[in-house]
């Protein structure tokens, strides 16, 4: 069995309307809200192997605030290939991972993030930004992930649940 951790991107600014897309950064928002899912990260025990992330800023930023609240230091790979990436890509990224990651989070964009999840998962769920999912894969072997392979959700957490639960 092996953990996957999906984890959307932090709350971005649009303030700076000449910054590309690629470019944008987090709000103050955004960055409160990955403090919260890093400290559930915790409270769970999902501390992840290795992250695979989008080299977008906002995804940057957002490995940045989850590494420094998580207290640890967790191998990372910014890739330009997670940015905007389709589900094909995660499985292909995924199955060239190294067995010995038990857990990995990846940290992307939105709609190919939420398709990867459904896929995965069976079951639909929104994933808003700062959304973290946690599917537990019925492989041993990375290189044995595929569309065929059907998880179990173990978890599901939003910044906005999270903020309610904390008042």
């Amino acid at each position: 069995m092996k953990n996957l951790l999906l984890l959307r991107h932090a709350k971005s600014s649009w303030k700076d309307d000449s910054l590309n897309d690629h470019e944008r950064p987090l709000k103050k928002r955004g960055r409160k809200d990955a403090k919260r899912i890093a400290k559930e990260i915790l409270e769970n025990d999902l501390i992840p192997d290795i992250i695979l992330s989008s080299s977008a800023v906002r995804a940057r930023e957002t490995v940045e605030v989850m590494i420094e609240n998580l207290d640890s230091d967790i191998e990372t790979i910014f890739s330009r290939e997670l940015y905007m990436a389709e589900p094909e890509e995660f499985f292909e990224i995924l199955s060239t991972m190294l067995n010995l990651h038990q857990t990995i989070m990846i940290v992307g964009h939105n709609p190919g993030l939420e398709a990867f999840l459904q896929i995965l998962g069976g079951e639909i769920e929104a994933l808003p930004t700062a959304g973290l999912a946690h599917l537990v894969l019925p492989i041993d072997d990375w290189c044995d992930i595929s569309f065929e392979t059907v998880g179990v959700l173990a978890g599901f957490w939003t910044a906005k649940g999270l903020e309610k639960k904390d008042k």
